[in-house]
């Protein structure tokens, strides 16, 4: 069930509204010259990280991050599947370059970049990354959000009531996390969240509840180089599936 929402609603455009010499503009993405192995160029809202490369500090890229007035926690990345960690990966399709694709069978979001490749990171999969498929935009980026337990969340643990008016405060305990980016099909909002997690050690599983869900130094990372409008194609069947 969708509702709609003002579209103006926590939206931001980024960090300023700088562009720089080496920045332009092709159909409604920007592109910057920094460099890529395996690709000439990497999509993406101008002046952010460089992209991993086979010497990524991984040690700092997980470490307790200050943000504002929080410090997200440090992430024991050793403990997961290496396969979970943000990384280059070989990836074909027919997408643009600069979409995200979210694979909810496999536990993987990829951020397109060109020349078959894709940023991958590891995400955690609640009941709500099941129940919607298909593509979207991403009209609303929020930083600290605020989060309003769903109707149905409510009905199941009634306690919950209380945070529907004004919502769960930002803040390490938040379900969203650090950011969150809100999909919508036109001018109504699909519900559809791509965000971050108090609950670290539900990346690369499926869970109770939530959209989908990253660690929050991988959903700042992602954050910080996706603009507004970015389109999101959400797989209806896992692709590794036999036809």
């Amino acid at each position: 069930m969708t509702r709609e929402l003002p579209l103006h609603e926590n939206s931001i455009l980024g960090k300023d509204g700088l562009v720089s010499r080496r920045t332009f503009l092709t159909g409604g993405l920007l592109l910057t010259g920094a460099a890529l192995a395996g690709c000439q160029t990497a999509v993406g809202l101008p002046d952010q990280a460089e992209l991993p490369d086979e010497n990524f500090d991984y040690a700092t890229a997980y470490a307790a991050l200050p943000d504002g007035e929080y410090t997200w926690p440090a992430i024991n990345y050793k403990n997961f599947d290496e396969s979970y960690l943000r990384q280059i990966v070989e990836y074909k399709t027919r997408e643009r370059p600069g979409t995200i694709i979210v694979d909810p069978y496999n536990n993987y979001l990829y951020w397109t970049l060109g020349n078959k490749k894709a940023l991958r990171y590891g995400i955690g999969v609640g009941r709500a990354g099941f129940d919607w498929s298909g593509e979207a935009l991403i009209r609303v980026k929020r930083e600290h959000p605020i989060w309003r337990p769903p109707r149905e969340m409510i009905a199941r643990k009634p306690s919950l009531e209380r945070y529907w008016e004004k919502g769960y405060p930002p803040g390490l305990k938040n379900p969203l996390g650090a950011r969150a980016m809100d999909l919508w099909q036109g001018p109504v909002d699909t519900l559809f969240r791509i965000h971050g997690t108090n609950k670290p050690s539900s990346i690369g599983k499926s869970v109770s509840s939530g959209c989908i869900r990253m660690w929050q130094q991988d959903v700042i990372d992602l954050f910080n180089r996706v603009p507004l409008r970015t389109k999101v194609v959400v797989l209806s069947k896992d692709p590794n599936a036999e036809a």
